[in-house]
């Protein structure tokens, strides 16, 4: 969850919401194209007829499926994160470090991916302390460097994070540690925006996402998969760029089933 779109060239500072208003009316410029406000809920069939099911009891039919479903967050055991996930507290520093910049940050992670994290978010901030919230799962090695870097780090859990209207103020710990703060950045559990792609038997990945040729097929025949779901790059101009890419491939296999079609009558 992000508060605004950073690094999108013309959309720069833009909310996740008027930025799919705008989409939405540039699409519906292009007749072949129509916008249903519904769920889909299961797909049977095959390459080249498939059929979709929606909560609705709507059926819509297509020779070709493109998931772009995304990632979306399994909750996390932090008392009072929710309230500020996506005001004070992010995933991203490319997306809302500037923001936080020179602020005082808590770092919620843990491990080795904490050692690539830590020196990130030091080019936004020198002024942060890493919460492991339980063992830091980190080597002797790895925690000299921390320590040689002078970044304060505590494995005690937290106990919650106090905020007002969505601005972090501070951590506790469950051993009374309070850690004053502006900002959060987390690491998130993610899992796959929509279980379809699993269900019509999709690989994939260890990571949760589905899995991709350089034409986003998937491994199933007619099925195609873009953006978030199936890249580890979750950047919104990322999932962009992808999309047009799929997109484009999956066009030109349409176009040449048709051609290759009318050859044989």
């Amino acid at each position: 969850m992000i508060r605004q779109y950073s690094r999108f060239l013309t959309r720069d500072g833009i909310s996740p919401g008027e930025f799919r208003r705008i989409a939405q009316e540039e699409i519906s410029a292009y007749p072949s194209v129509s916008f249903v406000e519904d769920t889909a809920v299961s797909i049977s069939g095959t390459d080249g007829q498939f059929h979709i099911a929606t909560a609705q009891g709507k059926t819509f039919g297509s020779k070709k499926l493109l998931f772009a479903v995304g990632m979306k967050d399994r909750p996390l055991n932090i008392p009072g994160l929710a309230e500020v996930y996506g005001k004070s507290a992010f995933v991203c520093p490319y997306c809302d470090g500037w923001e936080l910049r020179d602020e005082p940050l808590v770092i919620i992670q843990k491990g080795a991916e904490l050692m690539h994290f830590a020196p990130l978010i030091a080019g936004w901030t020198k002024s942060f302390t890493i919460c492991t919230n339980g063992a830091d799962e980190l080597t002797d090695t790895q925690r000299e460097e921390l320590q040689q870097h002078q970044v304060p780090m505590f494995e005690s859990p937290i106990r919650h994070i106090d905020s007002q209207e969505g601005i972090v103020r501070q951590v506790v710990l469950e051993d009374g540690t309070i850690i004053p703060c502006r900002g959060i950045f987390f690491k998130p559990e993610l899992v796959t925006g929509s279980d379809l792609p699993r269900a019509i038997g999709c690989e994939i990945s260890e990571v949760g996402m589905v899995v991709v040729d350089a034409f986003g097929k998937t491994s199933v025949p007619g099925v195609y998969s873009a953006g978030d779901s199936a890249s580890r790059m979750h950047q919104a101009i990322a999932a962009a760029s992808m999309g047009a890419f799929v997109a484009a491939a999956l066009n030109n296999t349409l176009i040449l089933e048709d051609w290759q079609s009318m050859q044989l009558s």
